[in-house]
């Protein structure tokens, strides 16, 4: 027994010795095939350093809507009796649009005017009472004056005088009343006929929809049509803050809308909003574009893009050449011959989709654009043209080579 425990002490002694030994030649190894290899060369794509024209141009989204668009709605009660346009007709400024039933209305007018007459009729008489009383007044005063009236005559004439200019009075309100009632009646009567209201521009205009059909029975201000100006077209866009001070009114814009690919509709900014709305932080631009084709409808998607700036002398790099390292932003520069990537601090200036300006330093050569998140400044590359052979097609190369080979051996004599 005590000479199993013995062995099992040496072996376990043995064992541990062992494994240190292993370890630290391990170890030993690992240095020297790192001190050995240097650091790892990173596969990377590169482009040339430009020297152009970059734009600074900004693309936005939005929405057509009409210049100016309203609703036609009758002032008054009454059944449809004619409708003249339905959807998509053209119509100008005083087309008549539709007519409402009028009979009851033509009856107010004639009532009305009647009744203008009978208080004609009774302003009449009462300008001939009142000149009788007049009269009557006057010769009462006369015979007074010659002691041959008495005191309660005098008084009776001239209170009867007063009465009478009292009524002719009357009368003359009546009369104004009732030619106001004639003309309320009037107008009553003319909004049974329902035009197109005036506006300013002489541009055509479309219906857009239809609410009601004839006879149809219509409150007031129940809608009979839609109509849009669309002689030309309003684009609203949203700006977000870092562009809201870069757009001015007056700026030139071009407008596409899917509905006519490759075409280009020329617009101009008319308005821009005083305010960003805390909801989205963006701003309400408008974009007024000549439409006398007619071509754009309102609510078509439109796409924009507005210029704020140009340079035609601009060291240009692709957008995706720029990194930062430690909040620095820059590029990796490469020399082809030197096969390293530099890391080079760069002051931008105008950036687009696709290219960005550098302000400085000077900056010529190549540059990477894929690869350099795994880049530090230094670290060797391998450029397209440098790239080995994949296994695959080594492997390819050798299987057609040696199929060659005994091909060629087979056809021997």
């Amino acid at each position: 027994m005590k000479r199993f425990v013995i062995l099992l002490i040496v072996a376990a002694i043995a064992g541990l010795i062992g494994w240190q030994i292993y370890q630290k030649a391990f170890k030993t190894t690992k240095r020297s095939e790192a001190g050995r290899n240097g650091p790892v060369a990173v596969a990377v794509e590169i482009r040339p350093v430009e020297v152009g024209t970059i734009r600074d141009v900004r693309d936005f989204t939005g929405t057509l809507n009409a210049r100016s668009q309203f609703i036609v709605a009758p002032k008054i009660a009454g059944r449809l009796k004619k409708l003249f346009f339905n959807i998509g007709d053209n119509v100008r400024q005083g087309d008549l649009v539709a007519v409402l039933d009028d009979e009851e209305y033509h009856q107010e007018v004639d009532r009305a005017r009647a009744e203008l007459d009978v208080a004609r009729a009774n302003l009449k008489e009462s300008e001939d009472t009142l000149e009788i009383t007049k009269r009557e007044f006057e010769r009462t005063v006369a015979l007074r004056q010659k002691k041959i009236a008495s005191e309660s005559e005098l008084d009776a004439a001239e209170s009867n005088y007063k009465i009478q200019e009292s009524k002719l009075k009357v009368a003359m309100a009546q009369v104004l009343q009732r030619e106001a009632a004639l003309r309320v009646a009037e107008v009553r009567l003319s909004y049974t006929r329902i035009a197109v209201p005036q506006g300013r521009g002489n541009g055509y205009r479309v219906v857009g929809e239809r609410y009601v059909h004839e006879g149809a029975m219509l409150a007031a201000n129940n809608p009979i049509v839609s109509i849009f100006d669309i002689h030309s077209m309003i684009a609203a866009i949203h700006v977000i803050e870092q562009d809201y001070s870069k757009i001015q009114v007056g700026m030139v814009a071009d407008v596409f809308t899917d509905a006519y690919p490759g075409r280009t509709f020329i617009g101009k900014v008319v308005r821009k909003a005083p305010l960003l709305k805390e909801t989205s932080r963006q701003a309400r631009v408008e974009i007024e574009i000549p439409n006398p084709e007619g071509l754009l409808k309102p609510g078509m998607f439109v796409r924009a893009n507005i210029q704020f700036g140009q340079n035609d002398q601009a060291t240009v790099v692709p957008k995706d050449a720029l990194v930062k390292r430690e909040e620095t932003t820059g590029v990796f520069r490469v020399d082809p011959a030197e096969k390293k990537a530099r890391f080079v601090p760069v002051v931008t200036g105008i950036l687009n989709g696709r290219q960005a300006e550098i302000l400085s330093p000077s900056l010529s050569g190549y540059v990477v654009i894929l690869g350099h998140h795994l880049l530090e400044d230094g670290t060797p590359v391998i450029l397209p043209d440098d790239r080995p052979e994949s296994p695959s097609a080594e492997k390819a190369g050798k299987k057609g080579a040696t199929g060659k080979a005994k091909s060629s051996a087979g056809g021997r004599p």
